[in-house]
């Protein structure tokens, strides 16, 4: 069914085959969950990360579902947790369009959307629903929140603390979200002095539930490390490496367009920037490696290295719904293979 409905949502604008394909899954949940069957679930593929269950080591990433619109539909597809966001405590518009741009031959994305959402308040309230009409999923669902673009850089501690206390009662976990590349400033607060000033609120708020904060990929070893040290001293519970990047790696044909690049030409330098990340972390919190994950065989290759789980977004759009259930497939023969050796 994916290779009749690509060529026909890849004629036209990438923003508005995202909204036509969310907004029917969001209209027709049920439908959408039918039509998609449930998806096996391996029992060797479980585990722990940061203290909640997840039924695969493989999530989906921030960025595809801003508003929670189909979270009652991704488990269908395979994902073992699922991040919606990324939300602010003020709704926004984002950045002019056109904004998404597709690198098809490259099976990569640049997008410069600045935090386009509906603001912390309405997720909560569609969260709110979902559990109340008993279709809230069992899998993790964490929320991804960043800084409105009206909030000055020095407020930024206050909109972080808005979101996290309107969405603690309804998520599992929180992603702090100061790496997106789309936000004038925001990567200033990556700083681990600026950091710290926001996590004390959010640590507060999210009363106890697992809290996450992702880095770019294009900071420098020093710098990340100084970070991850004040992530950890303040209470989070792991990393999330990595965010989109500014760089134009393997020479990609949109150069003249600006924004974040993800999709498989980042996955060099999200693979160098995670083993930093994991060589820093020592096992001391578990890490969440993201960037450029397309296969079965480069998920494998990061859980070796150490990572937790992974998650993803981009290589959904290329490869089409059926690629999370082709994965956790791979992923559990090489689990059993390993298991007879």
């Amino acid at each position: 069914m994916w290779s009749i409905l690509r060529p026909v949502l890849f004629r036209l604008d990438a923003e508005k085959a995202h909204r036509l394909t969310l907004g029917q899954l969001s209209r027709f949940p049920r439908l959408s969950a039918t039509v998609l069957g449930k998806a096996p679930v391996y029992p060797q593929l479980k585990r722990t990360m940061a203290g909640l269950p997840i039924a695969s080591p493989i999530g989906l990433a921030a960025g595809l579902d801003k508003d929670g619109e189909a979270i009652s539909v991704w488990p269908n597809l395979g994902f073992g947790f699922i991040e919606v966001g990324t939300v602010t405590a003020h709704p926004q518009k984002g950045n002019p369009q056109p904004r998404l741009f597709r690198l098809p031959q490259e099976k990569a994305l640049i997008n410069r959307m600045g935090f386009n959402n509906h603001g912390s308040e309405h997720l909560a309230q569609t969260l709110r629903n979902l559990h109340e009409s008993n279709r809230w999923p069992t899998i993790p669902v964490g929320a991804n929140i960043g800084k409105s673009k009206i909030t000055p850089l020095e407020e930024a501690p206050w909109d972080y603390k808005v979101s996290t206390e309107r969405l603690q009662p309804f998520v599992d976990y929180f992603t702090v979200n100061v790496s997106s590349p789309n936000t004038p400033g925001l990567r200033t607060l990556q700083s681990a002095d600026k950091l710290k000033l926001i996590l004390e609120p959010v640590m507060r708020e999210a009363k106890g539930k697992p809290v996450f904060v992702k880095f770019a990929p294009d900071m420098h070893a020093a710098d990340l490390c100084e970070a991850i040290d004040a992530t950890i001293d303040m209470g989070c519970s792991g990393i999330i490496a990595t965010n989109t990047t500014n760089t134009r790696p393997q020479n990609t044909d949109r150069l003249q367009e600006s924004g974040g690049l993800s999709g498989a030409p980042l996955w060099s330098l999200a693979q160098q920037q995670i083993q930093i990340v994991l060589n820093h972390v020592a096992q001391r919190v578990p890490v969440i490696g993201v960037g450029g994950v397309d296969s079965a065989d480069k998920a494998q290759l990061l859980l070796d290295m150490g990572c937790a789980a992974v998650q993803l977004y981009t290589a959904l759009i290329y490869r089409g719904p059926t690629l999370i259930r082709n994965m956790n497939r791979k992923l559990n023969q090489n689990q059993e293979r390993v298991a007879q050796t």
